[in-house]
């Protein structure tokens, strides 16, 4: 979810945007001519920023959470999200982008430099870097700049570029333009100087305690918790508030085809009843009754081919299904929809179309349905991978890694007993 909502944004922002980050640097040794020379630089410098300032007012996020000062001359953009800045000049040729990446408490968390720098360099395909001298920015540190080429949007440009992070977000800022010179530098280190951050305190409407009962209903999506940056220690993985209702209820629409509490209700009561395992096994049994599994394993691909209408794709897929299905019988994936239940039933919460109460009883109802039709965590887990690949048609490799990682972390999500007695603590 959010890994793949960012580069979206970011795509559809104009190769001339920037990104926002700062920090302090120390210096090293040198000898009295040489620091008299740096002194004189550096005073030179200032100089430049001071003038550069002079021509610049306040610009800040849709939320407030950030200040910074640009050419007083240039327009925002709409970025679609309260605490990124994007402006830029009338004619399209310079611009700054600011992203803001709260450690906690959004749709858009993330918990790494390295991970906010792997997106930003993906997204913009930056290439030819080169380290350069960072800018000071006041509460900022772990800073890193440098002068490359970006290509994003079918646009190519140059950018001045810095990573950094305070107590309360990671930021990526960039200056971009055709070219970046000493103005543009210079112009980027005074709108870093004038940094401001005003963290936001963090609505969270949830009230229920997080007991082993409650643990458990979130062990049972927090490989996919995991994979979108989320809290596997928090019921439903966000807090609950407005603007988590408002984004929650645009991914609900678009994966889900869910708007209002009747949709919800529809697509829950189908994934229970139905689910993609009735279609896996209604399929199965046909290509079982077709002659499929007396065919010899390397002559299959060329068995269907010849017996059904499809291509050498879909004969594939049909293929994996099938050994999916001889190996583990009809209820191979029943996982998969259970566990997606789970999780919608948390989604439904976030997005206001369940209360608190009716998410947490429902998905109580729903983990006493599942526990006695798996031995372990280990088990319900494994159903949802070989659900995951009948689904997307792709291996399972990426979301077993993160389940493996998971049992290793001190918070360990799967450490609560699959088989405790589940009861009503809320």
């Amino acid at each position: 979810m959010c890994g793949k909502k960012c580069r979206k944004v970011l795509a559809c922002v104009s190769a001339a945007a920037l990104l926002a980050a700062s920090g302090l640097q120390g210096c090293g040794g040198s000898s009295d001519n040489q620091k008299a020379q740096g002194q004189e630089a550096q005073s030179q410098e200032s100089k430049k920023q001071e003038e550069a300032l002079a021509e610049m007012k306040e610009f800040s996020t849709g939320d407030g959470s950030v200040t910074i000062s640009l050419d007083k001359d240039w327009d925002t953009e709409d970025l679609g999200v309260d605490f990124w800045l994007g402006a830029g000049s009338t004619d399209g040729a310079k611009a700054v982008l600011v992203m803001q990446f709260p450690k906690e408490g959004t749709i858009l968390p993330s918990d790494s430099m390295d991970s906010v720098k792997s997106l930003v360099n993906e997204s913009y395909g930056v290439t030819d870097e080169t380290d350069t001298e960072t800018p000071t920015i006041p509460g900022m540190t772990g800073v890193s700049a440098s002068i490359c080429k970006i290509d994003a949007d079918g646009e190519s440009a140059e950018a001045y570029l810095v990573f950094g992070e305070t107590d309360y977000a990671y930021y990526s800022l960039m200056y971009v333009a055709d070219t970046i010179g000493d103005k543009e530098i210079t112009s980027m280190k005074a709108s870093c100087a004038s940094f401001s951050e005003k963290p936001l305190e963090i609505e969270d409407n949830t009230t229920v305690e997080l007991t082993d009962t409650v643990r458990w209903f979130n062990a049972s999506y927090a490989v996919l918790t995991e994979l979108n940056g989320q809290d596997y220690n928090r019921f439903a993985g966000l807090p609950a508030n407005e603007t988590t209702k408002a984004l929650e209820q645009q991914s609900l629409d678009e994966w889900w085809g869910v708007t209002d509490r009747a949709s919800a209700d529809e697509t829950l009561t189908w994934i229970l009843n139905e689910g993609h395992r009735f279609g896996f096994v209604d399929n199965c049994k046909y290509l079982e009754e077709s002659g499929l599994g007396g065919v010899e394993a390397d002559k299959r691909q060329e068995f269907i081919l010849d017996n059904f209408e499809v291509s050498e794709e879909e004969a594939q897929a049909y293929i994996s299904s099938y050994a999916l299905y001889e190996e583990f019988g009809e209820h191979a994936i029943d996982g998969w929809d259970y566990c997606r239940a789970m999780n919608l039933l948390s989604f439904y919460y976030l997005a206001g179309y369940y209360t608190e109460q009716e998410a947490l009883d429902k998905s109580l109802e729903i983990a006493q349905t599942i526990q006695p039709l798996f031995e372990s965590w280990d088990d319900l887990i494994g159903s949802y991978m070989r659900g995951y690949e009948y689904w997307a048609e792709e291996s399972s490799a990426e979301r077993q890694a993160v389940y493996e990682d998971l049992k290793t972390r001190e918070d360990n999500p799967f450490a609560v007993d699959f088989k405790m007695a589940l009861e009503k603590t809320w």
